[in-house]
């Protein structure tokens, strides 16, 4: 009977320790590790136990596995506004160095949601990733600023959660719960896909968003998964992704890769 693994180690990492993540130990360890790169803002919350199951999952199949927070997200250091994509892409690489130097071998996979799909497949090359895994990652980012910003909109007339419409309140700096910077909106705007040229694997929801809509060369790649997280929906944000049919996908193409 396979022994089920549950240790999960926290750490700070990174040259000022400002990066706070999870190590997952695998029990028998087949050779290769597996970073975990989490959305931004209510998606990273609405993935989180998603992204522990997964690491669970993994780490019982042999895989060490670390998952962390962006600076400015999470646990660790920085307040939202401070998060930017050229850090984040940074942070990628830096949490790939700690997982290969914890483990202790060379080979290592990726598997990334949304924004989190993004910055893995942008610095694969750098981080030396021999394989990734995107679930609906953004494909037109001016399309997710302005599926934030509607968001954000809709949340200050939103009766549902507030007693008092608020429709004067200022959220130019605001993106659904989460204080945001203009560096970051002129960040996302021009943000395309970049296939790193590496093994790959496309997954999609069965419902995706226009801001993760693939189109070609991607679409005639693209794996249909049975989950609807509606990304989009002001009425989910408070909703936990969990779905079997996206774990069971993401761990097969991630042992295929291996």
């Amino acid at each position: 009977m396979k022994a089920r693994i549950e240790a999960e180690l926290p750490f700070y990492f990174g040259p000022g320790r400002e990066l706070f993540g999870f190590y997952h130990p695998a029990a028998a360890v087949t050779g290769t590790a597996v970073l975990l790169c989490p959305p931004f803002g209510v998606e990273h919350i609405r993935c989180h136990r998603l992204y522990r199951q997964l690491a669970h999952g993994l780490a019982e199949s042999g895989f060490p596995v670390l998952r962390f927070d962006y600076f400015g997200t999470g646990d660790s250091a920085g307040d939202s506004s401070s998060f930017e994509w050229p850090r984040c892409l940074a942070d990628v690489a830096t949490a790939a160095a700690e997982l290969r130097n914890r483990y202790g071998g060379s080979r290592m996979l990726a598997f990334g949601a949304r924004l989190g799909a993004n910055a893995a497949l942008a610095v694969a090359q750098a981080a030396r990733l021999d394989g990734v895994v995107a679930w609906d990652a953004i494909t037109d980012g001016a399309a997710l600023v302005r599926q934030y910003d509607w968001m954000q909109e809709a949340l200050k007339v939103d009766l549902n959660r507030f007693e008092v419409a608020r429709p004067d309140l200022d959220v130019s700096t605001q993106w659904p719960g989460f204080e945001t910077s203009e560096r970051l909106r002129s960040q996302l705007l021009g943000l395309r896909l970049l296939d790193p040229g590496i093994s790959s694997a496309w997954l999609t929801s069965s419902s995706p968003d226009e801001a993760s809509r693939l189109d070609e060369p991607y679409a005639s790649k693209q794996i249909r998964v049975d989950v609807s997280p509606r990304w989009d929906d002001v009425d989910s944000l408070e909703l936990a992704i969990l779905s079997h049919p996206l774990l069971e996908s993401a761990r097969r193409h991630l042992k295929e890769m291996a």
